[in-house]
């Protein structure tokens, strides 16, 4: 590929954006394609919620180096796009909607680059995706254009592993797996992908690749559920359920995650959504997944049964009782609020007639739930629920803090960083 390389990356989200830096951070001229003219206008000017970092700066400044450099630019243009580059990686994600994937978003993008495909042109799709996508549906769209993949241009799948907060390191250190649709689309895509990888490219059949990726993410989503289930043992034992893992965990073969307010994101909520369709084609059991799927949407409530039974000890109803939910993001230092656990808990803990002020500094959306300043979520509060932690949390003064909440708060904390001296203070609970 040399040392330039004209590359368009379709989709400018949490993986779309950071992927399209890390091109053109090292060089290559990258257009990024969006359907959202008010995000290309954000973006363009520089602007940036996504919470992650690489060698001492922000999303944000890489973003405002790159435009000022001429390296990058945002368009909803794929005609401009196709004017200027001859490879392209698709990173439209497929939502999942009530159980079902929502394909709607990725065909229409493949459409519109089907309108302006090129011979000689390289498609690498990396999304998380139903088995099969790639070469049932990605490829016939494309093929509209006239054009035949694998002889006319290049098809290829990639998997994207990248953990939201370390994209810009795992871009780089993350080993790959690639199939194409044939031998010249898999090196063409491998000479895209090394560009910016510098760790392993594992080639493989592109139904494999695309399953592969799903499965590693159901299987944390099942590890999760599993450690859930002992989470509920550890609480009835009396047991302390962190040091639980951590003592488990000091044997070199056992890797036993954490257990939180549920599983969130796009990624692992939407693994298993990914794998039933074909599953259900084939006549393939997955009981034991669709279980552990339904097991870790169920941790909310139990926060919220939890909740309710110290606040009765108190002599107090959940109805009554004004609730702080603390952090709205999917995961830790996160600003990604989509299919986030803490959004299902604050509707469980409305419908049962809480008064629920939530309260997250990094999320950028507005909710009638969510409360402008730490002190407004927490003043007169019966209870806190500690669900995601975010920087301004690592601060927090939990003396003053109690001291704003109703007498004999309750706290409930499931992210394991509540300082134990606050049970001084208030019921502490470690969940």
């Amino acid at each position: 590929m040399g040392k330039s390389l004209d590359i368009a990356v379709v989709g400018l989200g949490f993986i779309g954006l950071p992927l399209s830096l890390s091109y053109a951070r090292k060089g290559a001229n990258v257009v990024g394609i969006d359907i959202s003219e008010v995000l290309v206008q954000e973006i363009n000017r520089g602007k940036s919620h996504h919470q992650e970092y690489f060698e001492g700066k922000s999303l944000a400044q890489i973003l405002q180096d790159q435009l000022a450099a001429g390296r990058f630019i945002a368009t909803t243009s794929y005609e401009e796009a196709a004017a200027r580059v001859n490879n392209y990686i698709i990173t439209v994600g497929i939502p999942v909607k009530n159980g079902d994937p929502q394909m709607h978003y990725l065909i229409s993008a493949c459409e519109s680059l089907a309108a302006v495909l090129k011979k000689g042109d390289t498609v690498i799709l990396r999304s998380t995706v139903i088995p099969g996508t790639t070469e049932e549906v990605v490829k016939p769209l494309l093929e509209k254009s006239g054009l035949v993949a694998g002889e006319d241009f290049y098809l290829a799948y990639a998997s994207e592993r990248i953990a939201e907060g370390r994209a810009f390191e795992e871009f780089i250190h993350m080993p790959l797996a690639l199939g194409g649709v044939n031998e010249a689309s898999t090196q063409r895509a491998r000479e895209v992908l090394a560009f910016v990888t510098e760790a392993e490219i594992t080639i493989s059949d592109i139904k494999v690749v695309e399953t592969s990726k799903v499965i590693e993410n159901v299987q944390r989503d099942v590890n999760i559920a599993m450690v859930q289930q002992f989470a509920r043992f550890a609480e009835k034992a009396g047991i302390d359920t962190f040091e639980l893992i951590r003592v488990a965990n000091t044997h070199t073969r056992v890797n036993l995650l954490t257990p939180g307010p549920g599983v969130g994101g796009y990624c692992l909520p939407n693994a298993l959504y990914y794998l039933l369709p074909k599953a259900k084609e084939l006549g393939v059991d997955l009981k034991l997944l669709e279980m552990a799927r339904q097991i870790n949407d169920s941790v909310p409530q139990v926060l919220v049964d939890m909740a309710e039974a110290e606040l009765n000890k108190q002599g107090k109803t959940l109805a009554a009782s004004k609730i702080t939910v603390l952090g709205l993001a999917m995961k830790d230092f996160s600003n990604d609020d989509r299919i986030s656990p803490p959004h299902h808990l604050v509707q469980l803990l409305k419908e049962a007639g809480a008064d629920v002020v939530a309260y997250d500094p990094a999320v950028p959306a507005t909710y009638d739930y969510k409360a402008s300043s730490l002190k407004e979520a927490v003043e007169g509060a019966d209870a806190l629920i500690y669900v995601t932690a975010q920087k301004e949390f690592l601060d927090i003064d939990w003396n003053q803090l109690i001291g704003w909440m109703n007498d004999n708060p309750v706290i409930l904390d499931s992210k394991n960083r509540v300082p134990r001296g606050v049970a001084e203070k208030a019921v502490l609970v470690r969940i």
